[in-house]
């Protein structure tokens, strides 16, 4: 008869074990997802693949939050045909704790929802704009939006005039 002490972890190991999923598991688990809006161009670090259109590429961005470091988002851009191979991934940090916000404007998007993320892969820095709550995200070229985020280095010397977190 197999007793249950064969099987037992000691109460220190268990603590131990339950700290490190805790503080790592989010690493491994993304938090929201979101497709490329197909109307978007694509973010600076994909290329388009010779012999593709824009049409022909897919880009899908998860978003991970551990514990013991800061945001960061990965992207994989995939065929668009139907067996959607990978074609790139990368990931990037994200600027800041929360979601930026811009007062003001575009005046066209809903107010209460519009959010911004400025993440950087490499060398290469991308506003992404999530304009409503669904799974769909955009690549930023309004000037006056990226100008904002662009006229403060970090979300920490941004005023209360040109961004705001909510």
């Amino acid at each position: 008869m197999l007793g249950l002490s064969t099987c037992a972890i000691s109460p220190i190991k268990f603590a131990a074990l339950a700290l490190c999923v805790f503080t790592a598991g989010c690493r491994f688990f993304p938090e929201p997802c979101f497709d490329l809006a197909p109307e978007s161009r694509l973010p600076d670090w994909f290329p388009i693949p010779a012999g593709t259109s824009r049409d022909g590429v897919t880009v899908n961005m998860c978003y991970y939050i551990p514990l013991a470091s800061g945001r960061t988002a990965t992207f994989a851009m995939r065929d668009a045909g139907e067996g959607k191979k990978e074609l790139a991934e990368v990931s990037g940090a994200l600027r800041g704790p929360y979601p930026l916000h811009v007062p003001n404007f575009p005046a066209e998007r809903p107010p209460d929802y519009t959010s911004y993320e400025v993440i950087t892969v490499g060398d290469l820095t991308e506003v992404i704009e999530h304009r409503r709550m669904e799974p769909i995200f955009y690549v930023v070229d309004d000037p006056a939006v990226r100008h904002a985020f662009w006229s403060c280095s970090s979300q920490s010397r941004c005023g209360a005039a040109s961004l705001r977190r909510r």
